[in-house]
């Protein structure tokens, strides 16, 4: 995607390849080429509208229905922050005062619409044009406009003292090859500019990747790892005024058309006490794993820990909770192959889930080396205990 073939698209003839685009999504793409270059749309036309309802198809689960009006790339869909956690941060940095945001690193624009749809005045700064290009348009399509305007340059330049917030949202890939960076040193803009926007500006945000090293945590900043459905998908470091706890794991929960939020915090530094395997077994949210609050959970499960190092926690009663996996345990056994798979044969064991944590086994080779069959269903937790490989033999709880 380049300027022109943007800009192309927001003709009227744009708009209706990609209204035709949009109808051959999910199908073969050859053939959807051929119907529109047979229906007389331009070769270029036709690619780029193709490759925009591919991509708005695929951003539906982040975006929903407004995916249909956006405009993006690949690296940026990436990128993106899902609506529901865009639209609470939004709603946050509000709360605390924020009227008017510096969005430093904007991308496609989906924390800019968030802050502008909860009626804060966002400046977005891009490096990329193409990509600041189509932030404005989706301003545009939004119908936000008045509220998200965007210009393309550097942000380490954009005098903040314009604005008494700050979202920043450096770029995790490499220019050229599009290879995620892990070392946040390496980020765009650089870490140190990014970490020293909090004393800049007192109510200032990073999003960062979820795997960052604690120890880059800025002293007095609140460090949250967010999860959507089980999946990790973001952490944010919020700063100065912003600040509420040390760490925070917040889970979206999807039920229908409804996300409901729920949100542990703690130091981030407790330890969960140590004991033997109990009858049910908590595999913690990775958000909850992340933000090293296994500790505030077992206190919540009145749960202990079947090794320090390892993340599952024991109980002898089951408790409901957002923040964890049950699972109800039958059998622990020191790791043996030929006894795991004898015993799973005596019960026609055909199908088992895999759960591991501090085993170097790999579940696919350990699925083909147990030789299953059967109609019976187990699941397998491959672990350790008191430092000792162990597996463990259960079942979900409801």
């Amino acid at each position: 995607m380049d300027l022109d073939q943007l800009a192309a698209l927001r003709t009227p003839e744009g708009s209706a390849a990609l209204t035709a685009a949009a109808g051959l999504a999910g199908g073969d793409p050859l053939a959807a080429a051929s119907a529109l270059r047979a229906a007389g749309v331009p070769p270029t036309l036709a690619a780029a509208a193709l490759t925009q309802a591919e991509l708005r198809h695929r951003a539906v689960g982040k975006f929903g229905p407004a995916a249909d009006g956006m405009f993006l790339t690949r690296p940026g869909l990436e990128q993106a922050t899902r609506r529901v956690v865009a639209d609470r941060r939004a709603a946050r940095l509000h709360a605390a005062g924020v009227r008017t945001l510096a969005d430093l690193g904007c991308g496609l624009g989906a924390d800019a619409l968030a802050a502008a749809r909860a009626g804060i005045r966002v400046y977005g700064v891009e490096a990329d044009p193409v990509t600041a290009a189509m932030a404005a348009a989706n301003a545009a399509a939004a119908g936000l406009a008045d509220l998200f305007t965007v210009e393309c340059g550097d942000a380490t330049a954009f005098d903040v003292s314009r604005v008494d917030g700050v979202f920043c949202d450096p770029a995790r890939r490499s220019t050229g090859t599009g290879r995620r960076i892990f070392d946040p040193r390496a980020y765009s803009p650089p870490w140190d500019f990014v970490t020293g926007l909090a004393e800049r500006v007192p109510r200032t945000v990073v999003k960062v990747a979820p795997g960052l090293d604690h120890a880059l945590i800025p002293t007095g900043a609140e460090a949250e790892w967010v999860g959507v459905d089980g999946d990790l998908v973001e952490a944010a470091l919020w700063c100065g005024e912003l600040a509420e706890a040390p760490r925070r794991a917040t889970l979206y929960r999807q039920q229908g058309a409804e996300a409901h939020r729920h949100q542990l915090t703690g130091s981030g530094a407790d330890e969960a006490p140590v004991g033997p395997p109990r009858r049910f077994l908590y595999d913690p949210d990775p958000a909850v794993v992340r933000a090293h609050l296994v500790a505030e959970l077992a206190v919540e499960l009145d749960a202990t820990l079947g090794d320090p190092s390892i993340a599952y926690l024991y109980a002898d009663h089951p408790t409901r909770t957002p923040y964890a996996r049950c699972l109800e345990i039958t059998d622990v056994l020191p790791f043996s192959l030929k006894r795991l798979r004898a015993l799973l044969r005596d019960r026609r064991v055909g199908r088992v889930e895999i759960l591991k944590r501090g085993s170097a086994l790999t579940p696919e080779q350990l699925r083909r080396d147990l030789r299953l069959a059967g109609d019976a269903a187990a699941s397998l937790v491959l672990t350790r205990i008191a430092g000792a490989p162990t597996v463990l033999i259960g079942r979900p709880v409801d």
